[in-house]
């Protein structure tokens, strides 16, 4: 949070110094209300150019936090009072508690909405054909039987897999690497722990893994997010 906020303050003082150009042979054109007013912007400028990107920058790093909608012309004004030194409607320490508070209570709304997504998709999906569900909750589906031997959980395995979230956005893939992963069945999540020993050596099964099998409560990375269900298709290449 910090440092979006001192990003910000450099946008600030990159506004102060291309006021000028802001001002000269730049044609205004009205916003709506809640924007900040439009202008035609030199683009064969060096400043222009530098501060239209940074703003770009400031903006998508505030869209992979999650913030999609911004009041233009508040954002503005706390840019003026800022860089200009004046009195400001908030102090920094209110600021940052306000901040901190939206950004919490975002970050919340959206963990509630990826549980209740998660349960309703499983609930759903559970009455597929071709679909099991095991005590612990795991769902799973045998795209291809394989022959053989099943691993145990001390086991170490080489797979193919590819792991995408119930929207179906994929976000890791040894298919897409073109290179089999390794890895002991007692170092995964718990979904994977569970669903590879009712494997054969060359099959292949599709995995629906509640959070809490998954990633649990706190998510893992930009891609998979608190309280989130995932879906996996695995294919055993061996038992090592």
């Amino acid at each position: 949070m910090k440092i979006i906020l001192k990003s910000i303050l450099l946008v600030f003082a990159l506004l102060a110094v291309t006021s000028t150009y802001a001002q000269k042979g730049k044609k205004k054109k009205k916003g709506k209300k809640g924007q900040v007013e439009k202008m035609e912007l030199n683009m064969n400028d060096t400043m222009t150019k530098v501060s239209y990107s940074l703003g770009m920058n400031i903006i998508a790093n505030l869209k992979q936090q999650g913030l999609d909608t911004l009041d233009q012309a508040a954002f503005a004004e706390g840019m003026k009072a800022a860089l200009a030194g004046d009195s400001t409607l908030v102090s920094e320490e209110e600021s940052n508690n306000i901040l901190k508070a939206y950004f919490e209570q975002m970050q919340e709304e959206k963990t509630k909405m990826a549980a209740k997504e998660g349960e309703a998709f499983l609930a759903k999906n559970a009455k597929k054909e071709g679909v099991t569900t095991t005590t612990s909750g795991l769902q799973y589906e045998v795209m291809t039987a394989g022959e053989g031997a099943k691993p145990l959980a001390t086991d170490q395995v080489t797979v193919h897999y590819t792991g995408t979230t119930i929207e179906g956005k994929v976000f890791d893939s040894s298919v897409e690497r073109g290179q089999p992963a390794t890895f002991g069945l007692n170092q995964v999540i718990a979904g994977w722990t569970e669903g590879v020993q009712l494997m054969s050596v060359g099959a292949k099964y599709k995995f629906y893994i509640p959070y809490n099998l998954a990633y649990g409560e706190r998510g893992a990375g930009a891609d998979i997010a608190p309280f989130a269900a995932l879906i996996f298709e695995v294919e055993l290449i061996k038992i090592n």
